[in-house]
């Protein structure tokens, strides 16, 4: 079974505002309210994919009610702890606005309710897959990714981590199935810039070296590479396509990842998946389709 915890969950309000002007009352011209945050797309788009996943993390007031229920309304197993206080956070994403995003930042989240999530990992089994996925909020510990991988160690089950900077560093001694940077967050890891991909490919292998087993890097246009645990690297340039709503690209290439290894256990396989559903939902209104990640895999061309 395939888990994904989202620790701060939202409702994206993603609209579309023509000529925007700062100080003056602006319209929108599109609008479309989705549940949010790194994991829960994960899960969306693993069941558009075909595979079934619950999706675990909190949820809190009328926003943490309408998360739950659109991402049942989905397909997805929604198994989140409810929170007495405050509310779930609403995220506003101009999309006509090179991606401008107005964040919230969620309710606190007290011991407590983190020892009950903690109860629920413990129930996974050998040969389960967690993805964890995404911020935390300011109340919980920067290095709750960690515990979490210290406290499952030893029991055969698949870690995924997609996050920045410290959330990701500090989980790495306990040896990710994978780990999905971007360029950027790889750079800020290392204090460089990475352009290119055979920049980023040395600084791939470092987080291997510091013990991630498979380093996924997206790049946005410039594509993507993989230091997978075999040894192989492999790169490829972006599939060319009208980019439409870049929101969820990157979660997109974790679940076609996912699902691409899960399906044949070849790293070639899972890399050219993941390449192909992250450009499908960057290419599309919505997180991507089976079908649409299909049509792309067939464009998307890999070298060592």
């Amino acid at each position: 079974m395939i888990y994904t915890v989202t620790f701060n969950p939202s409702l994206d309000y993603i609209v579309s505002v023509p000529d925007f002007k700062l100080g003056l009352t602006n319209r929108t011209d599109s609008e479309l309210m989705l549940p949010g945050g790194k994991g829960i797309n994960v899960s969306i788009v693993l069941k558009n994919l075909g595979m079934e996943s619950t999706a675990l993390g909190f949820m809190a007031g009328f926003t943490g009610d309408e998360i739950s229920r659109k991402v049942e309304d989905m397909g997805v197993k929604a198994d989140f702890i409810k929170i007495s206080q405050g509310i779930s956070r609403i995220n506003l994403k101009l999309k006509s606005i090179d991606g401008t995003e107005i964040n919230g930042q969620g309710p606190d989240i007290g011991q407590e309710q983190v020892e009950l999530l903690l109860k629920k990992l413990d129930s996974l089994q050998e040969g389960d897959v967690l993805v964890l996925a995404g911020s935390i909020p300011a109340s919980m510990p920067d290095d709750i990714y960690k515990n979490i991988m210290k406290r499952l160690e030893g029991k055969g089950i698949l870690i995924v981590v997609d996050a920045t900077k410290d959330l990701l560093v500090n989980v790495l001694e306990h040896h990710p199935f994978l780990v999905k940077p971007n360029n950027h967050e790889l750079g800020e890891i290392f204090n460089v810039t990475l352009k290119t991909k055979d920049e980023v490919i040395p600084y791939a292998k470092k987080l291997q070296e510091q013990g991630a087993r498979n380093v996924l890097v997206s790049m946005a246009g410039e594509g993507a590479v993989l230091a997978a645990e075999d040894g192989t690297v492999l790169k490829a340039p972006a599939p060319e396509g009208e980019l439409k709503n870049a929101v969820g690209a990157g979660d997109s290439m974790v679940a076609g990842f996912l699902a691409g290894w899960l399906d044949k256990k070849e790293y070639k396989h899972a890399f050219c998946m993941g390449i192909a559903t992250g450009s499908a939902s960057a290419f599309s209104e919505n997180l991507a389709t089976k079908e649409e990640a299909e049509e792309v895999y067939r464009r998307v061309n890999p070298v060592e």
